[in-house]
């Protein structure tokens, strides 16, 4: 059996989407001012992003320990991850703060960690319970 094809693959994904958000949550919300100060980001975006972070990573435990993955929130999750994604280069070349190499580090980081689970949730949904049905509902 693949790897891809586990009942557990899509609710691991979303534990590992919840574990990641958590941590970078964690860190913009405890460490805002030392964060602001390497990356060159506006310590008002780190809090505000890093309580959504914490916010949607209980939302994804949430996704995660269900019995039956709740197929139409994880398509909605993969579209924001998605968007996260576009909202993270369209920062970095929109040249608004005086981002630094760290920040810009950091910002590229959690866009590449969103891409890729926005593909693995995309591949569990497409090969979970409806197979090649590509409904999510």
């Amino acid at each position: 059996m693949s790897v891809f094809a586990s009942p557990r693959f899509l609710p691991n994904v979303m534990w590992a989407d919840a574990v990641s958000c958590a941590a970078t949550g964690a860190l913009q919300a405890a460490f805002t001012g030392v964060l602001a100060r390497l990356t060159g980001l506006p310590a008002p975006l780190l809090m505000g992003t890093g309580v959504f972070l914490l916010a949607y990573a209980a939302a994804a435990a949430f996704m995660a320990s269900r019995s039956t993955p709740p197929r139409t929130l994880i398509g909605l999750v993969v579209v924001g991850n998605f968007g996260w994604a576009v909202a993270c280069v369209a920062l970095l070349v929109s040249g608004m703060f005086p981002v630094t190499a760290v920040g810009v580090a950091w910002v590229l980081a959690q866009a590449v960690c969103v891409i890729v689970l926005a593909e693995l949730q995309w591949t569990g949904l497409r090969r979970s319970r409806g197979g090649a049905n590509m409904a999510l509902a």
